[in-house]
């Protein structure tokens, strides 16, 4: 890493205002975060005009591709925050050898799910939750995605990676070129060369495969960041003691919540083929709303991070507050327009079946009710993981869906029926958020005051 530009990056991180500092970490990290949840997004819209139980594989296939997040994140996230410490303790040759270390972890993990997935194709269909009547689609679609898994891997981690460092504007080009491609690619395949549901998977498969080139390529080139030497590749106890320490959060966050998906789609499945679609979407909606929050969180872990190592917990504590204001005063507003919406929304991805459109908007207003509640528990998480405080940051990942959503889906479902899917969910954010306050008050006022 060049001397000069890794000592002016150094300077930035640790003296420019936070808000301005922030937002401008943010505005990349918001752009890659609603990128990634439109690649799910365009295979749903476009699906969706070949029926319902195509739209519904699509759902299916939403929970392995949770579980190829969660190996991204966990490498990005858990190599990501002990470069972001490293950098601001101005350590940049542990910094490279834990970035080499954890891009060949990251690539070697997506290589044995898409080995075992291929495998056991079909009776991991069923597993996701797939009917008689969805399986044909959920099988072709997943032939195509699994062979890609080393590389969305690999690219959520180089994309976390970069945003460790403060060059998330990098990551951007990276994540928005595969995006472009995607939506591109998409109704070439399932149209005109008429692939159907296989040609929404193969137009993924190959626009992940671009991001993961560019990313890596893109970040060996950016002037100020750990360049990744391969022979830098050393694994040891204690590196991967590091990664877990950082991405466990992310790890159960988005294990549990395919495991969550999982019983979601299962629950559903006894209701019809309508039901899965019907919260399908509404998952997609969820997504795409929470990712710009999301991404303006991650925005604010590279400052978290930089500043927690150079011992600047003042600004870190200035940089939170600012985060948790402009996140909720967003949701507020996200939340009344989704909610007045609903209806509309929906139909813009079936609007020729009646019950999709019934299910969906209940569940999304009931969902409206919890947004702006989202800000803190993201914030509060981003906090005590970019910290380092893997225990509290792992329980509330976990909390969600482990604690809540899962329990309440064994409890709401046998009771209220299709009721019982459409609220789980909600009433799953509401517990989560009187678990995350806390947690986070806790890490303001003691640990930060320790540090």
């Amino acid at each position: 890493m060049h001397e000069t530009t890794a000592a002016a990056k150094y300077k930035m991180m640790t003296t420019a205002p936070v808000e301005r500092l922030v937002v401008r970490m943010a505005v990349p990290t918001i752009t890659i975060m609603m990128i990634s949840a439109m690649y799910n997004m365009a295979d749903t819209y476009f699906v969706a005009f070949l029926g319902t139980s195509a739209t519904a594989a699509v759902g299916i296939a939403f929970s392995l591709m949770a579980i190829i997040q969660a190996a991204g994140f966990f490498f990005g996230h858990g190599t990501g925050n002990f470069i972001s410490r490293a950098l601001g303790s101005q350590n940049a040759e542990g910094a490279g050898k834990m970035a080499a270390t954890g891009l060949v972890s990251a690539f070697a993990a997506g290589a044995c799910i898409a080995v075992f997935g291929v495998i056991f194709l079909s009776p991991l269909a069923r597993l996701l939750g797939s009917t008689d009547t969805i399986l044909p689609y959920a099988r072709d679609y997943l032939r195509f995605i699994l062979p890609a898994a080393p590389f969305m891997v690999s690219s959520l981690m180089l994309n976390n990676l970069l945003r460790y460092q403060g060059s998330a504007f990098l990551g951007m080009i990276g994540m928005v070129s595969g995006a472009i491609m995607n939506a591109g690619l998409d109704p070439l395949f399932i149209f005109v060369f008429r692939m159907g549901v296989q040609g929404a998977a193969l137009a993924t498969m190959i626009s992940q495969t671009l991001s993961c080139v560019l990313l890596f390529v893109l970040g060996r080139k950016g002037r100020g960041n750990v360049r990744i030497l391969f022979r830098g590749f050393s694994p040891s106890l204690a590196s991967y003691k590091e990664m877990l320490r950082g991405g466990l959060p992310s790890l159960l966050r988005q294990g549990i919540a395919s495991l969550a998906a999982v019983l979601l789609n299962h629950a559903a499945g006894a209701y019809g083929d309508a039901v899965i679609a019907a919260m399908s979407i509404v998952n997609r909606i969820f997504l795409l709303a929470s990712s710009a929050i999301v991404g303006f969180g991650q925005g604010f872990q590279p400052v978290c991070g930089f500043n927690y190592g150079a011992k600047r917990c003042d600004r870190v504590k200035k940089a939170f507050r600012f985060c948790i204001c402009l996140s909720t005063a967003a949701l507020v507003i996200l939340a009344a327009a989704c909610f007045i919406y609903a209806p509309d929304i929906i139909s813009l991805f079936r609007k020729d079946d009646a019950e999709v459109i019934a299910v969906g908007t209940l569940a999304l207003r009931a969902e409206c009710f919890v947004f702006p509640l989202l800000g803190w528990i993201l914030m509060a998480g981003f906090l005590l993981q970019t910290m380092g405080k893997a225990f509290p940051a792992s329980v509330l990942a976990f909390s969600r869906q482990g604690l809540f959503l899962i329990p309440l889906l064994f409890i709401a479902v046998p009771s209220f029926g299709v009721l019982g899917i459409q609220l789980c969910t909600p009433v799953a954010d509401f517990c989560t958020f009187l678990l995350s306050l806390p947690l986070g008050i806790t890490a303001l006022r003691r640990d930060l005051a320790e540090q």
